[in-house]
């Protein structure tokens, strides 16, 4: 699947750009994100943040920035690392507000700073931080690779950004599984719990669309990241992608 057929996917069938379909969509569901989130993946999703956290550690980064931060769980796990700060950004201000009450609640806002953000123009300078993170946040650019070359820009050369994507399992049984589970059962569960009934169908459309894999190592590659590898998690189901500047 190329890049644009992902780009193409949009949560609402009416009139309007991605970028803002996904703002809105956010926006419905962040009071019940977490919680969603947490229980349609069975907590595994805490297991992947600590494995990405795990793969930045050598770089021993101080300054960090989280794309598409969300409510900020990414954020919260890389305090690990013990970093002096960490900005988070999101074009959702419905989940930004989630995220902030959890941060002053965890006394975590003087490290960890949420603010409106876009990935398609990050307002920091070149060469800012020491890791870039993004989870579950690069299938909703509106524009994949600029999204990319901008994480590139404000990343210090020989540092990494860590991408944590949904990718689809390839092998019998676990590929027919998760078929019928993204496919039927989560967005049946979605649209009980969540007020909006298109964001739990979106996200397997999203997923679907996205170029995983090697097609998504080849885009890092021309976009210009150097010591790219992929760590499949979860017969799959999931990936983390360590590229360098």
């Amino acid at each position: 699947m190329t890049e644009n057929a992902a780009e193409k996917v949009k949560p609402y069938a009416e009139e309007g750009s991605k970028k803002e379909q996904v703002a809105q969509m956010f926006d419905n569901i962040s009071g019940r994100y977490d919680l969603l989130n947490h229980v349609l993946s069975l907590n595994i999703d805490k297991l992947w943040r600590k494995k990405a956290v795990k793969l930045l550690s050598p770089y021993k980064p101080t300054i960090i920035l989280d794309v598409a931060t969300g409510t900020g769980d990414f954020a919260v796990e890389l305090m690990s690392l013990k970093p002096s700060e960490i900005k988070g950004i999101d074009i959702s201000a419905g989940m930004l507000e989630v995220g902030k009450i959890k941060m002053r609640k965890r006394a975590l806002d003087k490290v960890i700073e949420l603010k409106l953000g876009d990935a398609e123009n990050i307002e920091f300078p070149d060469n800012h931080f020491e890791a870039v993170t993004v989870a579950f946040g690069v299938r909703n650019f509106e524009n994949l690779k600029a999204g990319l070359g901008e994480i590139k820009r404000v990343l210090k050369p020989g540092y990494a950004v860590a991408i944590l994507e949904f990718s689809k399992p390839r092998t019998f049984p676990m590929k027919q599984l998760y078929n019928i589970y993204f496919k039927a059962i989560l967005p049946n569960i979605g649209r009980l719990v969540s007020k909006d009934p298109r964001a739990y169908t979106y996200l397997p459309e999203s997923v679907s669309a996205f170029p995983e894999g090697k097609t998504f190592l080849s885009i890092l590659d021309e976009v210009g990241y150097k010591k790219i590898r992929e760590y499949r998690l979860t017969f799959g189901i999931a990936t983390i992608y360590l590229a360098e500047k």
